[in-house]
Parts: C-alpha cells; sequence; structure tokens
C-alpha cells in the first residue's frame, strides 16, 4: 500500500470512529415496565421516569419506555411479558412477584430487573447474593411486613384477637410465603389468624368479606396485589379494619400500610437498569434489600369505623393521612 493511501485510510478511519461512537451512544434504549395495575400503578410510572431522570437519562433522547400494565388481571401478565420479549427491550422492570415470574418464564436473555417481595421464597432467584441468570433488583420484603401488620394491628387496637386474611388464589406463590409469615405473627401476639379467604377476582371480593366477618374478624391483612379501590370499600362496608404493604393502600382508604417504601424502593430499581445499560450483567449484581419503611395511617378510614387510634400510635406512623 502506498504511504498516500495508508495516510488516507488512517485519517478516514480516525473521523469515522468518533462517528460511529457517537451513533452508538445515541441509540435510544428500550426500558420495558410490567405491573399489574393496581392502585400504586401512577406511582411506579412516575417514580421509574424520575428515577432514570435523576441519573441523567432523558426520555425520547436516551430512553423509551414500554409501560404494560395487566390491569389487575393477572392472566395477562405472560402475554405482556412476551410482548415486550417480541419489541427487543433492552431491560424489563417488574414489579412484585407475579410480574417478575412472568417476565423470568419470557426470556433468559434480556435483562430483568425486579421489584418484588421475597424472591428466594417465591422461587425467583436461588439467592440473593447470587441471584445467577438474568434477574437482579430489589427483595421488598412483603410477607415479612405482612406479618408485621398484625403486630401492628395489636399495638394499634388491643381489642383484637383474631386476625382474617385476603389472598389472590391467582398469585399462589406469594400467597403461600405471606400467609407463612402471618401465621408465623400471630402465635407471639396471641392472635388467631382466621379465616384465610383466597380469591381470583372482583367477583369474590364481596363473598370474600361475608366470609371474614362471618368468621368474626377483628381486622384483615390484604395481599399486595389486592391492593384496590373495591377492597378497601368492602373493608369499610363490613366494618373491618384492613392493612397491606404497597403505601397506595391507605391513601385508597385502607385503615394502614406498612412496607417498603414505595417511591424510593422503584428508584433505587432505576439505578439497577442504569448498571445494566452501562454493560453489568444480571448476575454480576447482588439483590439488594430496601433500607426504608414506612408506616401509614388513614384517619378518615378510622373515623368511619368508629375506631379512636391510640396518639402513641400515630406518633409511630411516617405517614398520617386525614
Amino acid at each position: 500500500m502506498k504511504r498516500r493511501e495508508l495516510v488516507t485510510l488512517i485519517v478516514g478511519a480516525a473521523l469515522a470512529w468518533p462517528l460511529a461512537a457517537r451513533a452508538q451512544q445515541s441509540r435510544m434504549a428500550r426500558i420495558g415496565a410490567l405491573y399489574l395495575g393496581i392502585a400504586d400503578a401512577e406511582m411506579f410510572r412516575r417514580e421509574l421516569r424520575e428515577g432514570l431522570r435523576e441519573l441523567g437519562y432523558v426520555e425520547g433522547r436516551d430512553l423509551a419506555f414500554e409501560f404494560r400494565s395487566a390491569e389487575e388481571k393477572l392472566d395477562r401478565l405472560p402475554e405482556l411479558a412476551a410482548e415486550l420479549v417480541r419489541l427487543k427491550v433492552d431491560v424489563i422492570v417488574a414489579l412484585y412477584v407475579p410480574c417478575a415470574l412472568a417476565a423470568k418464564q419470557a426470556t433468559r436473555d434480556i435483562p430483568i430487573v425486579i421489584l418484588a417481595g421475597d424472591p428466594v421464597e417465591t422461587g425467583i432467584v436461588p439467592s440473593l447474593a447470587r441471584p445467577g441468570g438474568n434477574v437482579t433488583g430489589l427483595s421488598l420484603m412483603a410477607a415479612a411486613s405482612n406479618g408485621k401488620s398484625v403486630e401492628l394491628f395489636r399495638d394499634m387496637l388491643p381489642s383484637v384477637r383474631r386476625v382474617g386474611v385476603l389472598g389472590h388464589a391467582t398469585n399462589p406463590v406469594y400467597a403461600k410465603a405471606m400467609l407463612e409469615q402471618v401465621q408465623q405473627a400471630g402465635g407471639p401476639t396471641g392472635i388467631e389468624i382466621q379465616p384465610v379467604v383466597m380469591v381470583r377476582g372482583p367477583d369474590e371480593f364481596e363473598g370474600a368479606f361475608a366470609t371474614l366477618a362471618r368468621g368474626r374478624s377483628d381486622a384483615v391483612v390484604v395481599q399486595g396485589s389486592l391492593a384496590n379501590k373495591p377492597v378497601t370499600d368492602l373493608a369499610i362496608r363490613y366494618r373491618l379494619p384492613s392493612a397491606s404493604t404497597p403505601r397506595a393502600f391507605a391513601d385508597i382508604g385502607g385503615l394502614m400500610s406498612f412496607g417498603a417504601d414505595g417511591p424510593s424502593s422503584v428508584r433505587h430499581g432505576a439505578k439497577f437498569v442504569q448498571r445494566i445499560l452501562q454493560g453489568k450483567q444480571p448476575k454480576d449484581m447482588p439483590i439488594e434489600q430496601p433500607t426504608k419503611f414506612e408506616l401509614a395511617v388513614n384517619l378518615k378510614t378510622a373515623k368511619a369505623l368508629g375506631l379512636a387510634i391510640p396518639s402513641a400510635f400515630l406518633q409511630r406512623a411516617d405517614v398520617v393521612l386525614d
């Protein structure tokens, strides 16, 4: 090769490299997001967007979102997860156990960031320290939080002797883990855990609360995937103090919520997305646990139920809604 041709080749390559690098850097990442569509859906979308914005990503320039909601119909999750896979998104963010399981079953290649309760107990990963495969993220420790709700009922309402459980039959893996934690909490507190009612959908809510009332429940622990307005309305109508893990449960009329702080957990999840977009592998990122939990009490609901919440208990609450 002649010297002039060699110089031309080198200069051309040098000029082309920055263009190629810029083209690669300007490629817009696609973030798939899979969620149940319950009361905290809006919070999830907002905080995921805001979390990535704070990390320097501009929607429409650096990334695009593909949000998919099951609209509270868990049987839609497999198809929604498969749709995100067909779209070839770069990362899937899955909120709660049913979404995490659906995403895991849909792909072994696309990285998945989970925000889910008890991922080891529910079979999402074999270990928090070594999740392996294509899954990483945050454990919300939701089953343990459901158990804590039993203790909180005892402290809030000393007359409580029996606490019922409202579980989701279409989410049996997590329901089992939740029930174990609630029953374990019942022993030391001297509270009987009865009855346990499992529902498949909204058409069974009314019958479920009638069963809880006939079973003489003094309060009810509600599985997080059932945190919606029809459930909180029925709890008030049947005069049953209710508790669940998502903060949104108290916002929409549940008496109490206790669990990992939702907004900060989602923003924490955004950091996992960032690491993956920077080239890190999920299998090399241990699943982390939340550092902030939040207790919220709805005084308007307490008034509707005719309850007087002790001031000492309210002082423990992070949020009091009135």
